[in-house]
């Protein structure tokens, strides 16, 4: 079998393995890392695209940040922006940030899990906050009028713990 063949065969194979194990399109966005780090870390692959990315041992929804990088971050980006930072602020304690008890952020190297970390959603929020709300009031000149922010490899390694290795 030629490297292109292989590659074929493999591609198929996962998408294949994927429909079969309900876990949706292994090609859409992260999704094949969010699988490869549930597996690692021991959670269920989240069945659907929106939510939580996975679910840990207590059936909790994580919210998982991937990256090729040298060192973990995780960028919060296509943040929906509310009406008011009232609203900006509920939203991201009860529907996007806070909402998961766990957000991990997860290194790849060479196609293997490396290196991981997790943090509290409620600290994931308090970091943000002010990064948000800065953008919240100050908006990017840019076509995508939505909010982000990064959480930094200092503040991983700050507020987080390290699970893997």
């Amino acid at each position: 079998m030629t490297p292109e063949e292989e590659y074929k065969h493999l591609y198929e194979r996962m998408a294949q393995l994927s429909e079969e194990q309900g876990w949706g399109d292994p090609f859409s966005y992260a999704r094949s890392k969010e699988i490869y780090a549930a597996i690692e870390l021991g959670h269920t692959v989240a069945p659907h695209y929106s939510g939580a990315d996975a679910f840990n041992e207590k059936g909790e929804g994580a919210e998982y940040k991937s990256t090729i990088g040298k060192k973990c971050q995780g960028a919060y980006t296509g943040i929906s922006v509310q009406e008011s930072w009232e609203e900006q602020e509920r939203y991201l304690l009860e529907e996007k940030l806070a909402k998961y008890p766990e957000h991990y952020y997860n290194r790849f190297e060479k196609g293997k899990l490396v290196e991981s970390w997790k943090m509290k959603g409620k600290d994931v929020y308090d970091l943000l906050r002010p990064k948000l709300k800065r953008n919240f009031e100050k908006p990017l000149k840019s076509k995508d009028p939505r909010l982000n922010a990064t959480i930094t490899w200092t503040e991983i390694k700050k507020h987080g713990k390290r699970v893997i290795p």
